[in-house]
């Protein structure tokens, strides 16, 4: 598969991986390592900032991919398949509308943010 065909089933895999959180059928530790896969693809914040050149992207190219193909293989492959299938008709029409997923994000910057100021007062 040459790259292009990668990064589309990276795309394709991210929103498959967060429906197996939903899983009963998808073991703790496949569930465990899927938050942080998602996580992280979520993220604003990188491990390695994207302003640092070349190294930046080092962690999109290398590190996100890695995740989630560590992710994929941990859950059983029928699930896989079956959230697959939900990401595609789910974002069949671009984005999905459920704007409430990016709650738990929100929440977490602002928990963040709120330390942060709470640490220096």
């Amino acid at each position: 598969m040459d790259i292009k065909g990668r990064a589309r089933q990276l795309k394709k895999d991210i929103p498959a991986v967060f429906l197996a959180l939903g899983k009963k059928e998808t073991p703790w530790y496949a569930k465990a390592l899927a938050l942080l896969t998602v996580g992280y693809a979520l993220s604003p914040i990188d491990l390695i900032p994207d302003f640092i050149p070349v190294l930046g992207y080092l962690d999109d190219i290398i590190l996100l991919p890695l995740m989630t193909a560590l992710t994929i293989r941990l859950i059983p492959e029928e699930v896989v398949e079956q959230c697959r299938k939900e990401a595609d008709e789910i974002w069949k029409n671009g984005r999905p509308k459920k704007w409430y997923y990016g709650i738990p994000v929100v929440l977490i910057w602002v928990l963040i943010v709120l330390l942060t100021i709470h640490a220096f007062i």
